[in-house]
C-alpha cells in the first residue's frame, strides 16, 4: 500500500506539472477545501469469470486529502495545495472558495426511478400517510380539482406505518373518488389499490383468473377488494391515460432538483423510455445536471433492445443506456417477496415469482449473448436464487466476458447462496435506507433464521461480493446520508432500535460503496468515484465531515454545493 500511495502522489504531481506547463489554463480552481478523494485507485482486470470475482473493487485506505483541484473539459487535471493549484489560474478561470468544507466525490445513486420520483410530486403524493383517513384527505384534496372523468393516480400508501396496519379496500376509495377511475400504489410499487370504476375500466370481476406472476384480492363474497398485486396492476395501468412529454418534463425537472440538492451526480435510473427521450432533449438544452444511465426492460424483444441500446451513444458521460432490469419477484412489505420458505406471520404464502426458471434462463442466456449486462430486482431468498441460476445458465452457454450481473435489492439471502455471488462476480447493489422502514416489521414476516441474513451488507463483504448503494427514490428519500447512516449503524433514526448489527460497515466502507462500488456496476470506475487528475469533476461540497461525526450527526447532514463535470449545480442559499 505504502508502493501505491507513493505510485498515486507522483502520478498527481506528474500531472500537476504538465498541467502548469500547458498554455491552456484551468478552465476553473476550486480552492480552501478539505477535499476527501476517496480510495485509491483500484486496477480492475477481468478476464475470466473467477478472475472477474476475484479483481472487483474493495475498499482500500483513502489517500492524503487535498486542499485545491483544477478543472478543465469537466475533468479534475490537478489536486493539491492551494498555492500549486492556483499556478493554473489564468485570466478567464473561475475561482470558487469552498470554504474550508469538506468536499468528496459526488454520490452516485446505483437504484432509482427519476420518473416516478418526479411525478410523485405532480400526482397524488400519498409519502408519509399517517392513516388510511390520512390518505383518503390526500386524494380527496386531488379529486376535487379533477376534470369530469379524469384519472386520479398516486403512490406512497404504507399501511405498516398505520395503527391498524390494514391495506385499503376499494370501498375506502371510492368514498372519496367518486365517479373518477383511481389507482394509488404502495411505496414499495408491487401491490395497488384500485377504486371500483378503475377495476371496471379493466375489465376486473369476481370471475377474473390470477395473472401469472401476480395476484387479484377477493373479499369474503369473492369479489375483488381492490388490492392488485405485482402484475395484477398492469390491467389497469394500461388503460391510465399516458402522460405528455410535457408532464414528463416537469417530472424529470422536479426529479433532477431533488438529485441536485442531495448530492447525487449520477444515477442508475430505471424509467420509462419516454422519459429517456425527455433527459435526451434536456441534454440538448444544456439542461441535463445529473449523469444518468437509463436501464431497459429486460423482457423487451432482443431486436428492440438493440434498437434502443443504438439510440444514444454509449460514449456519452451525461446520458447512455446500461443494464436490462428484469424483476423476480415483489417486496416484502407487501409479502409478495419469493421465499425459499413461507412467510413466519402468513404460512400459508411464499411470495410470488414473476418466472418459471427455464424461461428465465432461456431468456437471459439469449441476452447475454448480445453483450448486454443483466440486473435482477430480487428481494427474497427464492427469488436470489432465481437470479443467480439463471446467471450461471448464462455463463454455461456463452465465452462472454467481464458481465458484471446484478442483483438489485438483495434483501433476504440463503446462507449458502453467497459463495455463488462470489463464484459469478454478482454484484450486490442494495439500498440500506430500507432498513429503516423494514426493521419495524422484517424479523416478524420473516423469523429470526432468515433475519440474521437479511440486509446482510457485512456478510457480502466479507464474502468479497462487490457492493453497490442508492436509495431506490422514490421509494425513500434520494437522499444518501439516510443509506450512510443505516450502513453504519443499523439503528433507525431514533436510535432507539437496532437491527442484527454484526451487519454494519465503517463509513469508510459506505461511502466507498456509494461511489467507486457504484461505479463499478455501472463500469465506470475508471471515470466516476475518485477526486483524482483524469477523473470526471464530479463532487459534492458538505457542511461537515461524514468521516469523522458521531454516526447520528450524519442524518443532519447539509449538502452546501453540488458540482456535475466542474459545473455547480446546486448551491445553498
Amino acid at each position: 500500500m505504502k508502493i501505491l500511495l507513493a505510485v498515486l502522489v507522483v502520478f498527481t504531481m506528474v500531472n500537476l506539472s504538465s498541467a502548469q506547463q500547458s498554455q491552456s489554463p484551468a478552465e476553473a480552481i476550486f480552492i480552501n477545501g478539505d477535499i476527501y478523494p476517496g480510495a485509491p485507485h483500484i486496477e480492475i482486470r477481468v478476464g475470466t469469470r473467477a478472475e472477474a470475482a476475484k479483481s472487483s473493487p474493495s475498499p482500500a485506505p483513502t489517500q492524503g486529502r487535498a486542499q485545491a483541484i483544477a478543472v478543465s473539459g469537466g475533468k479534475i487535471i490537478a489536486a493539491g495545495s492551494n498555492e500549486d493549484i492556483q499556478k493554473l489560474k489564468g485570466p478567464k478561470t473561475q475561482v470558487i472558495d469552498l470554504g474550508e468544507h469538506f468536499v468528496m466525490p459526488g454520490f452516485n445513486d446505483a437504484h432509482v426511478h427519476l420518473g416516478s420520483g418526479g411525478f410523485e410530486k405532480l400526482n397524488v403524493n400519498l409519502i408519509g400517510s399517517k392513516s388510511l383517513d390520512d390518505m383518503k384527505q390526500r386524494i380527496t384534496a386531488r379529486a376535487k380539482t379533477a376534470a369530469p372523468g379524469e384519472w386520479i393516480v398516486g403512490r406512497g400508501w404504507d399501511h405498516t406505518l398505520w395503527a391498524e396496519q390494514i391495506t385499503p379496500t376499494r370501498a375506502d376509495i371510492d368514498a372519496v373518488t367518486g365517479d373518477h377511475p383511481a389507482i394509488f400504489n404502495r411505496v414499495d410499487g408491487h401491490i395497488a389499490i384500485a377504486n371500483s370504476a378503475a377495476l371496471k375500466a379493466a375489465g376486473i370481476t369476481a370471475q377474473s383468473p390470477d395473472p401469472h406472476g401476480g395476484k387479484i384480492d377477493h373479499d369474503a363474497k369473492g369479489e375483488p377488494t381492490g388490492i392488485l398485486r405485482e402484475t395484477a396492476m398492469g390491467a389497469v395501468a394500461e388503460k391510465i391515460p399516458p402522460p405528455t412529454m410535457a408532464q414528463r418534463r416537469r417530472a424529470a425537472e422536479l426529479a433532477l432538483q431533488d438529485a441536485a440538492r442531495s448530492g447525487i451526480t449520477s444515477a442508475q435510473d430505471n424509467s420509462d423510455w419516454e422519459d429517456f427521450l425527455t433527459y435526451e432533449q434536456m441534454e440538448k438544452e444544456g439542461k441535463l445536471t445529473l449523469r444518468i444511465s437509463e436501464w431497459l426492460p429486460f423482457d423487451a424483444p432482443v431486436e428492440r433492445l438493440k434498437e434502443m441500446r443504438q439510440h444514444h451513444s454509449h460514449d456519452d458521460n451525461m446520458l447512455h443506456t446500461t443494464m436490462l432490469k428484469g424483476f423476480m419477484d415483489g417486496s416484502l412489505g407487501s409479502r409478495t417477496a419469493a421465499m425459499l420458505a413461507p412467510y413466519d406471520d402468513d404460512p400459508k404464502n411464499s411470495g410470488i415469482p414473476r418466472y418459471e426458471q427455464d424461461k428465465l434462463n432461456a431468456l437471459a442466456a439469449e441476452r447475454v449473448e448480445e453483450n448486454f449486462q443483466l440486473g435482477f430486482h430480487a428481494i427474497g431468498d427464492r427469488a436470489a436464487r432465481m437470479a443467480l441460476d439463471a446467471f450461471a445458465y448464462a455463463i454455461q452457454k456463452s465465452d462472454k466476458k467481464n458481465l458484471r450481473f446484478r442483483i438489485e435489492h438483495d434483501q433476504v439471502v440463503a446462507p449458502e447462496d453467497f459463495k455463488k455471488y462470489k463464484d459469478l462476480g454478482v454484484i450486490a447493489s442494495v439500498q440500506p435506507n430500507h432498513l429503516l422502514t423494514d426493521m419495524n416489521w422484517a424479523e416478524s414476516h420473516i423469523g429470526p433464521a432468515r433475519a440474521k441474513h437479511s440486509y446482510p451488507w457485512k456478510e457480502f463483504e466479507d464474502n468479497g461480493i462487490p457492493l453497490a448503494f442508492g436509495t431506490d427514490y422514490p421509494v425513500e428519500p434520494i437522499t444518501p446520508f439516510r443509506g450512510l447512516y443505516a450502513a453504519v449503524t443499523r439503528k433507525n433514526e431514533a436510535g432507539t432500535k437496532e437491527y442484527y448489527p454484526e451487519q454494519k460497515l465503517t463509513i469508510g466502507h459506505a461511502i466507498y460503496a456509494y461511489t467507486i462500488g457504484a461505479a463499478y456496476a455501472e463500469f465506470a470506475e475508471d471515470k466516476k468515484g475518485q477526486l483524482t487528475p483524469g477523473m470526471l469533476a464530479d463532487f459534492v461540497v458538505l457542511d461537515r465531515d461524514i468521516t469523522k461525526v458521531p454516526p447520528a450527526d450524519i442524518l443532519k447532514t447539509r449538502v452546501l454545493r453540488t458540482v456535475v463535470g466542474g459545473k455547480t449545480v446546486y448551491e445553498t442559499k
